[in-house]
């Protein structure tokens, strides 16, 4: 996704908030994790596929990619990605 910095590093914690909820698995985590995404689909992908994805590692699921100032009003922009496994 491309976006300002900014709001890459904002969406940047809550993914990774996100996904530590989805590795812990439990009723619980879905419901904290329900209370945020509202979509019981995406929050079904999060649990069944995402997370399973970063089982082994203990953080850092996100990466940030500065691409340069936005050309207009020279902002600067990151895309945000998913770090391979």
């Amino acid at each position: 996704m491309i976006t300002t910095e900014a709001k890459a590093k904002e969406i940047r914690s809550l993914a990774e908030k996100m996904i530590t909820l989805g590795k812990d698995g439990s009723l619980a985590s879905r419901r904290r994790a329900l209370q945020f995404i509202v979509d019981k689909r995406v929050v079904e992908k999060l649990f069944g596929e995402v997370a399973p994805r970063f089982a082994d590692r203990a953080g850092g699921y996100t990466r940030l990619v500065k691409l340069g100032p936005r050309r207009g009003d020279n902002a600067s922009m990151a895309q945000i990605e998913l770090v391979e496994r």
